[in-house]
């Protein structure tokens, strides 16, 4: 979803953080599954771009699904899958955003510190194969 770059580059993505090194972090990966399983607030209480994190991975999952099925049925309604990748496109970029606003951005660091990489591809994707279908809906 995102990628924090620096002396120790760090990727935020759907499935959890890697990082090369930092303090308190060993290189290597950190499922976000075990994030949410080791949290020891209820997850009502956690900021909402955490929250956001697994309705993030559920949209990526459905559109991957729907264009899945579309295939292997010869069925896709594309409205579908464009919508459901512009939802996860939004749910990835207030993760990141989340995340920007924990590191300082704007503020104590510049405002690249936390680049929405996933989010961007995302929208990109939404807009160059399903964007036509997405107009329809708005023009319907």
């Amino acid at each position: 979803m995102a990628v924090i770059p620096g002396d120790d580059l760090t990727v935020v993505s759907l499935w959890g953080f890697l990082s090369t090194s930092g303090p308190g972090v060993t290189a290597g990966g950190y499922p976000v599954w075990a994030y949410f399983l080791e949290q020891p607030r209820p997850f009502g209480t956690l900021p909402a771009s955490i929250r956001a994190w697994p309705l993030a991975i559920g949209f990526y999952l459905l559109a991957a699904a729907s264009a899945t099925a579309g295939v292997a049925l010869g069925r896709e309604d594309r409205r579908v899958t464009g919508g459901l990748l512009a939802l996860a496109a939004a749910a990835s970029l207030w993760v990141s955003v989340g995340v920007a606003t924990r590191f300082g951005v704007g503020t104590t660091s510049g405002w690249l510190a936390v680049i929405p990489i996933g989010a961007l591809a995302t929208l990109a994707v939404a807009v160059a194969v399903y964007g036509r279908d997405l107009r329809g809906i708005v023009e319907a």
